[in-house]
């Protein structure tokens, strides 16, 4: 392996989140705060209690995956949009380095900054709510598996997009309904029956209900299937990945 080039890649793009200190962190912050305001304290106050738990505890696990889901796809778009945007991905592209080794350091930054802001927000959580978390290494399992998945993801985006407006696009169509749709702010068992089973089509269901499993011990999916769901998402994203670098898809002019 070419550490050294897995290294420049790693440190350059962490190097970029400490420019825009501002956007990458700051930013998220404040966002679950109003969060924890609306929700927790409005809404919290008419439903006191979901499934034994305070209600602003309950969205704790769904507001800190919204935010490392949405950190690892907007980092791992921008990590590669930027160089094929700039036409300095040919040179990436030329140089000794293996499309894995490019995916280590790329990825690798995303997944990093996104873990980086889920710890602040984990704790900017417990200023407003007394936080319990009763499994933390399967809190770490379904928080990696999760900045990875979608880490990979955004790095499909941001070789599908050719405009800063596509980039926008895909997050805020596809992720955000389904992030409301998979049971941040609620229990599946809340929905009607039809809603909970079309729900569980949705994988974002999982990846919360596992990370909420490792909080109060207790999920809308059962853990092993929620681990399986999102090691299957991890493996869907790789392959998908290894088939662009494979057929030189929007890297090859």
């Amino acid at each position: 392996m070419n550490r050294h080039a897995v290294r420049a890649m790693y440190f350059h793009e962490l190097r970029r989140m400490r420019r825009t200190l501002t956007q990458s962190l700051i930013a998220p912050v404040v966002t679950t705060t109003l969060y924890f305001i609306v929700f927790g304290a409005i809404v919290g106050a008419r439903v006191p209690t979901v499934a034994g738990v305070s209600y602003g505890a309950f969205i704790v696990p769904g507001l800190l995956m919204m935010a490392l889901m949405s950190q690892s796809l907007s980092h791992g778009s921008f990590s590669i949009f930027f160089p094929r945007f700039t036409g300095t991905v040919y040179e990436l592209l030329s140089a000794p380095v293996s499309p894995y080794e490019i995916l280590l350091g790329f990825v690798g930054a995303a997944a990093t900054k996104a873990v980086l802001v889920g710890g602040v927000i984990l704790l900017t959580a417990r200023c407003f709510v007394p936080l319990q978390i009763l499994h933390p290494v399967w809190m770490l399992v379904f928080s990696l598996l999760a900045v990875l998945a979608f880490g990979l993801v955004g790095f499909l985006i941001g070789l599908w997009a050719d405009s800063f407006e596509k980039l926008q696009m895909a997050p805020q169509l596809v992720l955000t309904p389904l992030t409301f749709l998979g049971g941040s702010f609620y229990a599946l068992e809340m929905l009607p029956p039809a809603w909970q089973q079309l729900a569980l089509f949705n994988p974002l269901v999982y990846l919360i209900s596992g990370l909420r499993w490792s909080f109060y011990g207790q999920g809308d999916v059962h853990l092993w299937t929620s681990l399986a769901v999102a090691l299957g998402c991890v493996a869907a994203a790789t392959a998908t990945v290894a088939w662009t670098f494979h057929t030189g898809y929007k890297l090859k002019a």
